[in-house]
C-alpha cells in the first residue's frame, strides 16, 4: 500500500460559504492547473487559477444575496465548464471567463437550498418543496413529508430514465419517478450530502454515496422502480463512526492515490478531512486524514497549484481555500549545501511585505475614522455583524447532545445557561478553559459556565446530557474578538423526550404501555404538542388524515410509537415513564388552548422488568466502574510502600494497570450513575402513580436496595410493594 504523503498549502480566503460550493473546472490538457469557481455569502462568485504561486483572478462579480449552491453543467457527455449558483429563488449561469448567460427566477415561497445540473434538466429544492425544470421550464414537483438536505439525480448518459434522489432529515433516501415517490431508502443517520460512486454512479450509473449528520458514510443501489428495489438489498457497505468525527458536509471522488481507481475524499463539519481507497473486495479502506481548524464545507481532487501535481482542494465555513497536495513543499538541503532562495519565493516575500504594510496603513485610517466619529456627538458605535455557524444534534452513541459554535472570527468566550439541569460532558478536542458561576436554582437557573477560548479559536465544541421529563431553554452568549465588543445569543429547545431519536424499525415482540388521546383538536394542533416533546420532528404538518413516527431512546434503547390523527393519538411504549411524560405534557399543552382531552391507558405490569433488564447492563457497568475508582488511590498507595505486587489479586493488579484510563471514563460521565438511579426511580413512582398510590416515602428503601444492587432482588422490590 503507497504511503499517501499530502503538505499544507494556503491559497486565499473569501467571504463565509455555504457547504458545497466550492468546484473545480475541467482542464483540456491531462494533469494541467485548473481554474477555482468558488461562491460566498455576501453573494460574490469568482474564479482563479494558480500562476507562479499566486493566486490570479480570472473573473469576480459584485456582491449580491447570499448564495447558497454552485455547481458546474453542461451538455450531456461533454466536459461541464458553466457554472450554476443558486442565490434566494434565483438560478443564475455563468461561461467559465465570467459572462452571464442565464438569469432564471424560479418564483419559489422559499429560497433555494440545493440544486443539481444535467445536461438541460435542473433540479431544485427548499426547505421541503422539490421542482425539476427543462430548459427553465415546470416539468415536475414534489411535497416532501420532511426537510430536504440534498439532491442528485442518476447519471443521465448512463441510465436512461431520469432518476432524482432526496436526502431527507428523518433518516430516508426518497427516489422520485417524475412527480411521484417511487420508493424510500431508508439510512442510519440523518443524510446531509450525495454522491454518484466513482463520479458517475459505477458500472450502471445506480451507485450512490451518502454522509450523514452523525458521520457515517455509505454506498447503495439505487433501483429504478419499487419492483426492482424490492428483489433485493440495496445497501453495498457502511464506514461506521467508531470515533465520532462530525458529520460528512460534503464528498468527492478522485484518484489521489494515483493507482488507477477513484479514491473517495470526505469532508466533515469538525474540520476531518480523510482519503480511503478500496480494496479487492471493493471495500473502504483508510488511507489519509487531516484535521483543519474549521468545518470543511467543500471538497475536490484535481490539480491546482502545480501541473502534474494531484492535490485535495477545500473550503471552510469561514472561506479559506487551501490545498492537501503531493507536491513536496520542502527541499532537504545537505551538510556543506547553500540555502538558495528562489526568485519566486523572494518576489512572493516582497508582495507579502507590501500586502502588510497596506493593510496596517488601512487600519490605522480606518481606527482614526472611528475614533473621530465616535467622539461626535452626532455618531453612534456600529455593532459589528458576524455569521454563526450552529448545530445542536444528538448522539446515539452516548446519549448526550454535541452543541458545536463556529464563528468566522475568533471567539473570546461562550456563556451557556440553561432553565433546566444539564450535565456537561468532557470533549477531547475542546481546548477552551471552563468556569461556573453559582445558580440560583429557586429561580429556575440551573446552569452558568463560562468558556473562554484560546487565541484564533473559531470553532467550539461542546458534550450535553439531559434528563428526560425536564424540559426548558440552553442560551449560548457568543461573544468574538472584536472591538467595539458585542454578543450574539442562540437559544436550543430541550424537549421532554430530548434523548428519544427517530427510527424506522420497532420491535413488536416487545410488551408495550398504550396512552390514549380523543378530543376537539385538530391534526396540526396535535402535531404541534408533539414536536413540542419530542426532536427530530418536521415543524410542518404532514400531509394525510393519520400520522405515523416511531423513536428509540438512545439512553436505555426502549421504544415509543406515536399515531395520530384528527380528534385522536395512540402513544405506545415498553417504558412507563415515558407515557407518563406524554400524558403530562400533552395534557399540559391542551389545556393552555382551552381544549378538554380524554385520556385512557393501558398499562402492562411485564413492561416494568423488561425495562429494568434493559437498564441492567448499563447500572451494573457504572457500578463495578465508581467501584473500581474508589480502590485507586488506596492501591497506588498500597504501590509505593510495596516493591512486589504479587501478593494482589490479578483483579487489583488489573485495576492498577487501567488506573489511568478508567479515572478518566469516570471523569467524562461523572453523573451518570445519579441518571441510572434517577431513572429507575422515576420508573418506581410511575408505576405507582398510574394506579393511584403515591409511593414517594417508600424512596429510601428504593435507593438502599440500589446500594445493594442485585437484578432480581430490584425487580423483586418492584412486585412488592
Amino acid at each position: 500500500m503507497m504511503e499517501l504523503n499530502l503538505q499544507r498549502v494556503d491559497y486565499l480566503q473569501v467571504g463565509v460559504t455555504s457547504p458545497k460550493s466550492l468546484r473545480l473546472l475541467p482542464e483540456k490538457k491531462i494533469k494541467g492547473p485548473q481554474r477555482v469557481a468558488v461562491a460566498d455569502q455576501t453573494g460574490i462568485l469568482q474564479s482563479f487559477q494558480m500562476k507562479k504561486g499566486e493566486s490570479v483572478p480570472v473573473f469576480k462579480t459584485l456582491p449580491s444575496s447570499k448564495i447558497t449552491r454552485l455547481e458546474l453543467g453542461g451538455p450531456l457527455g461533454s466536459p461541464l465548464e458553466k457554472i450554476f449558483i443558486a442565490t434566494g429563488p434565483e438560478v443564475r449561469g455563468y461561461t467559465k471567463k465570467g459572462k452571464q448567460f442565464l438569469g432564471f427566477d424560479t418564483n419559489l415561497t422559499e429560497s433555494i437550498k440545493t440544486m443539481w445540473v444535467a445536461g438541460s434538466h435542473l433540479f431544485i429544492s427548499g426547505n421541503y418543496i422539490y421542482n425539476h425544470y427543462v430548459d427553465c421550464k415546470d416539468q415536475d414537483y414534489f411535497l416532501c413529508s420532511d426537510m430536504i438536505n440534498d439532491i442528485i439525480c442518476l447519471d443521465l448518459t448512463k441510465v436512461s430514465d431520469v432518476t432524482p434522489i432526496l436526502a431527507c432529515q428523518d433518516r430516508v433516501l426518497r427516489v422520485l419517478n417524475s412527480s411521484e415517490l417511487s420508493y424510500e431508502v431508508e439510512v442510519p443517520g440523518p443524510p446531509l450530502c450525495l454522491s454518484l460512486f466513482a463520479g458517475d454512479g459505477g458500472d450502471e450509473g445506480e451507485e450512490l454515496l451518502y454522509g450523514t449528520a452523525d458521520g457515517k458514510v455509505g454506498l447503495v443501489q439505487i433501483s429504478r422502480t419499487r419492483e426492482e428495489f424490492n428483489l433485493g438489498p440495496s445497501h453495498r457497505w457502511e464506514i461506521l463512526n467508531e470515533k465520532r468525527y462530525g458529520g460528512v458536509l460534503c464528498i468527492d471522488n478522485y484518484d489521489i492515490t494515483a493507482d488507477g481507481v477513484q479514491d473517495l475524499l470526505l469532508g466533515r463539519d469538525d474540520g476531518l478531512i480523510e482519503v480511503y481507497g478500496y480494496d479487492e473486495a471493493d471495500e473502504p479502506i483508510h488511507r489519509f486524514s487531516q484535521t483543519m481548524s474549521e468545518s470543511v464545507g467543500s471538497i475536490q481532487g484535481g490539480v491546482v497549484k502545480t501541473a502534474g501535481y494531484d492535490e485535495i482542494v477545500a473550503c471552510t465555513y469561514a472561506g479559506w481555500i487551501m490545498g492537501l497536495t503531493t507536491e513536496p513543499q520542502h527541499k532537504e538541503v545537505g551538510p556543506g549545501d547553500e540555502v538558495k532562495v528562489s526568485e519566486e519565493t523572494q518576489a512572493k516575500i516582497s508582495n507579502l511585505r507590501q500586502e502588510l504594510e497596506e493593510l496596517q496603513r488601512r487600519v490605522m485610517t480606518e481606527r482614526e475614522k472611528y475614533q473621530s466619529s465616535s467622539h461626535s456627538n452626532k455618531a453612534m458605535s456600529a455593532i459589528p455583524h458576524f455569521n454563526i455557524n450552529d448545530k445542536f444534534s444528538l448522539n446515539r452513541d452516548d446519549a448526550s447532545y454535541t452543541l458545536s459554535i463556529e464563528v468566522q472570527m475568533a471567539i473570546d468566550n461562550v456563556l451557556l445557561q440553561s432553565d433546566v439541569p444539564i450535565d456537561l460532558l468532557d470533549v477531547d478536542k475542546n481546548s477552551a478553559v471552563v468556569s461556573y458561576s453559582a445558580c440560583d436554582t429557586e429561580n429556575g437557573n440551573f446552569l452558568l459556565a463560562t468558556y473562554r477560548c484560546q487565541a484564533n479559536t473559531t470553532r467550539l465544541e461542546l458534550k450535553i446530557r439531559s434528563i428526560e421529563g425536564q424540559y426548558g431553554m440552553l442560551q449560548a452568549y457568543v461573544t468574538p474578538r472584536v472591538q467595539p465588543k458585542t454578543c450574539q445569543v442562540r437559544q436550543y429547545l430541550i424537549k421532554p423526550l430530548s434523548l428519544h431519536q427517530r427510527t424506522h424499525v420497532l420491535d413488536e415482540k416487545r410488551p408495550m404501555n398504550t396512552l390514549k388521546l380523543t378530543g376537539q383538536f385538530s391534526l396540526a394542533e396535535i402535531h404541534s404538542w408533539v414536536c413540542f416533546c419530542l426532536p427530530e420532528l418536521p415543524e410542518r404538518t404532514p400531509s394525510g388524515d393519520s400520522v405515523n413516527f416511531n423513536f428509540l431512546s438512545t439512553f436505555l434503547d426502549t421504544q415509543l410509537e406515536c399515531t395520530y390523527r384528527k380528534g385522536e393519538g395512540i402513544f405506545r411504549s415498553d417504558n412507563i415513564s415515558t407515557i407518563s411524560i406524554l400524558k403530562d405534557v400533552l395534557t399540559k399543552e391542551a389545556t393552555k388552548r382551552k381544549i378538554n382531552l380524554n385520556i385512557s391507558y393501558d398499562l402492562v405490569e411485564e413492561t416494568v422488568p423488561e425495562t429494568i433488564k434493559l437498564i441492567h447492563p448499563k447500572l451494573e457497568y457504572q457500578l463495578l466502574l465508581a467501584k473500581k475508582v474508589q480502590l485507586v488511590e488506596a492501591l497506588k498507595e498500597l504501590q509505593i510502600h510495596e516493591q512486589d505486587l504479587n501478593f494482589m489479586s490479578p483483579e487489583y493488579r488489573q485495576i492498577l494497570e487501567e488506573s489511568e484510563k478508567l479515572q478518566a471514563e469516570y471523569k467524562k460521565q461523572p453523573c451518570h450513575l445519579e441518571r441510572l438511579y434517577g431513572m429507575i426511580t422515576d420508573l418506581f413512582i410511575d408505576k405507582f402513580k398510574f394506579k393511584g398510590t403515591n409511593v414517594k416515602t417508600k424512596v429510601p428503601q428504593l435507593l438502599e436496595v440500589l446500594d445493594n444492587y442485585d437484578l432480581q432482588s430490584l425487580i423483586s422490590f418492584f412486585e412488592t410493594v
